[in-house]
């Protein structure tokens, strides 16, 4: 796809983009600890599970976004949310509400495929569903080596992961308080989470790998494609912020400019579509007024 067709796809979709959207991130994870404390046994129709999705539950589709990281601490659960709040604006206003969302939607898509793989794996081996003391574990498979595969490890705790890698990469620079009170440059947080990533999948095994692979895609690709130009200064960043607002204020003023305007009542097309608006040929200037003041005027001399 050429430059002309990526910008024509980029226009007519760019009307359908969601701003704020981190927002909508956090409370899809407040809604799932709700549902946590408040209804455990709904976790078991939320999860990722292909197997349930090819028999008609077409919802797990989306409802799998509600499944927050496991976390028993409410205040660290509260100071991460504020980190993938204000990390995910930041992120927003400098690459601009279309490809923040594409960026964070392409996480989505690749965490779904993520599963599909995950699930063909377990076909492959010959995986069923794992009991527990003769009840079924939503979302659990046992192969026949005896190992676990649970897809309820697919939740969007590592596509706001993504959120940290790409703020790291583009923004290294830029502080944030960690605890609300020691400042940290986001590079630093990126390299700890990092770190973790890779521990991760050494403790966890091959489920683990795709599970963070996938879902850490859109971030791999972000990284390849963005290779040598992706790194921008707190000074750009404001720059970039002052010039959309500057841009969005020109835009509204531009949209405010009415063609027609009584001279009388002031009242201008947008008041009414019925309106209709003449010039007085016997007023020195040129004075516009509408159907009820044109012929009910004083003439300017």
């Amino acid at each position: 796809m050429n430059r002309n067709r990526r910008n024509q796809l980029k226009w007519k979709l760019e009307k359908y983009a969601i701003p704020n959207l981190t927002l909508y991130l956090i409370i899809c994870y407040a809604i799932g600890y709700l549902l946590q404390y408040l209804a455990p046994s709904v976790f078991g129709y939320l999860l990722l599970d292909p197997f349930l999705i090819f028999k008609g539950q077409i919802w797990r589709l989306v409802t799998w976004v509600l499944i927050p990281p496991e976390n028993t601490n409410i205040f660290f659960v509260l100071i991460m949310c504020y980190l993938y709040y204000s990390l995910g604006n930041l992120l927003e206003r400098i690459w601009g509400t279309y490809k923040y969302n594409v960026y964070i939607f392409s996480g989505i898509l690749f965490t779904i495929l993520g599963a599909l793989v995950l699930a063909l794996y377990c076909v492959i081996r010959d995986a069923q569903p794992c009991a527990v003391y003769g009840y079924t574990v939503p979302g659990a498979y046992q192969l026949a080596n005896g190992s676990i595969i649970y897809f309820g490890q697919f939740s969007t705790y590592y596509i706001n992961m993504s959120i940290f890698l790409a703020c790291a990469a583009s923004i290294p620079d830029v502080q944030v308080l960690l605890m609300f009170i020691f400042p940290i440059k986001v590079k630093w947080l990126g390299i700890v989470y990092g770190i973790m990533l890779v521990i991760n999948c050494i403790q966890g095994g091959f489920a683990t790998w795709i599970v963070i692979g996938f879902s850490l895609l859109n971030f791999i690709i972000f990284f390849i494609r963005s290779r040598g130009k992706m790194k921008i200064s707190p000074r750009q960043v404001k720059r970039q912020h002052e010039f959309r607002q500057k841009m969005r204020s020109a835009e509204y003023e531009r949209r405010s400019v009415t063609k027609h305007k009584c001279a009388v009542c002031g009242r201008t097309e947008e008041d009414g579509d019925d309106l209709e608006f003449r010039f007085c040929s016997k007023c020195n200037g040129n004075y516009e007024y509408c159907q009820y003041h044109l012929f009910t005027h004083e003439h300017v001399k």
